[in-house]
């Protein structure tokens, strides 16, 4: 009998991967090590040191590569482990008057890093739904919470935007409450508002109603992360990347049946199966894995990324991903 392949994957632990995590989904030939660790840590550790065989991975940081061919080590698969609306992403002053997207014009707006995927979306979101002119915002690029963060790739804005970088000693959250900062863009909220901060607030405060309506009209759910695996095990392991999708795709599955579960309760919200259920009203089978349900997400993105120099030309979906992935979703 052939030895399985020993396959180290690093990524958050979502309850759409739990199956994998736990070994309860089974990827024939393959003997998967999954490590658990915040997004960020196995971002940095991956972008620069390739430290995981394959490992959850910043879309916009693999796009601002990608084009380059400095991360030809990396090839991408259509395995999307986070996704997620971001309207409600966009934390502003109460006190400066900012009641609606294009009161952002002319303000200084902190984010974290220029491709972080979030930030990248919620700026293609701020010009293509509200008409927003992103180059007469100053963008302050820096640490949410900690001071020096750098950027995980390199990338070099476009001239016509003013980007520039908060000194190494301070912080975007630390910047929004002192008032050098008139809002921030990030995944993760910054502890003012989280702690309640009366200064800080969200631009959309029913949030999620503008994310359903957002979602009806365009039928996007923004893709966050995908998964990348390291060329040089793809090449040893050709058959790696579509037993991957699958096994991706089959834990997916079995967190959906659980959440729809009413025999018991799966998380700590009384109300799972209902709440499951009325989500999948309105967004359908919205994580699913691969390319065609998630092309029209993936075309806006790539326009976005043009748009916001983190490609110098609009990629095209067909070229993103390992090519077998794309032949084995019509099998």
């Amino acid at each position: 009998m052939t030895a399985p392949k020993h396959v180290t994957y690093a990524g958050e632990l979502y309850d759409r991967t739990l199956g994998l995590f736990t070994g309860q989904v089974q990827m024939p030939g393959v003997a998967l090590r999954y490590l658990a660790l915040p997004v960020e840590e196995v971002f940095w550790r991956q972008s620069r040191h390739r430290e995981f065989d394959a490992s959850e991975y910043s879309l916009g940081s693999y796009l601002s590569t990608f084009e380059r061919g400095s991360a030809s080590d990396l090839i991408g698969l259509p395995i999307f482990p986070s996704r997620a609306f971001r309207h409600g992403a966009i934390y502003v002053r109460a006190d400066r008057g900012i009641e609606g997207p294009r009161d952002l014009e002319g303000r200084a707006v902190g984010t974290p890093e220029w491709t972080q995927t979030a930030s990248l979306w919620v700026r293609g979101l701020l010009a293509d739904r509200y008409g927003v002119d992103l180059r007469s915002v100053g963008w302050r690029l820096g640490g949410l919470h900690e001071p020096g963060r750098e950027e995980k790739t390199e990338v070099s804005p476009p001239a016509s935007f003013e980007v520039r970088r908060i000194d190494d000693d301070q912080t975007l959250d630390g910047l929004l409450l002192g008032g050098d900062l008139d809002a921030v863009v990030s995944a993760r909220p910054p502890r003012s508002f989280s702690s309640g901060n009366p200064l800080v607030r969200r631009l959309f405060p029913d949030y999620r109603q503008v994310e359903a309506d957002y979602f009806r009209e365009t039928g996007i759910f923004p893709i966050m992360h995908l998964v990348v695996l390291r060329a040089e095990v793809r090449d040893a392991t050709p058959w790696l990347p579509g037993s991957l999708l699958r096994g991706f795709e089959h834990s997916r599955v079995l967190a959906i049946e659980r959440l729809r579960d009413s025999t018991t309760q799966v998380s700590s919200l009384a109300w799972t199966a209902a709440y499951a259920e009325e989500e999948l009203a309105v967004l359908g089978d919205a994580f699913a894995h691969g390319v065609s349900g998630a092309r029209v997400a993936l075309d806006t993105f790539l326009r976005y990324a043009q748009d916001q120099g983190i490609t110098a030309r609009r990629l095209d979906v067909d070229e993103l991903f390992c090519p077998s992935t794309y032949s084995m979703e019509r099998v």
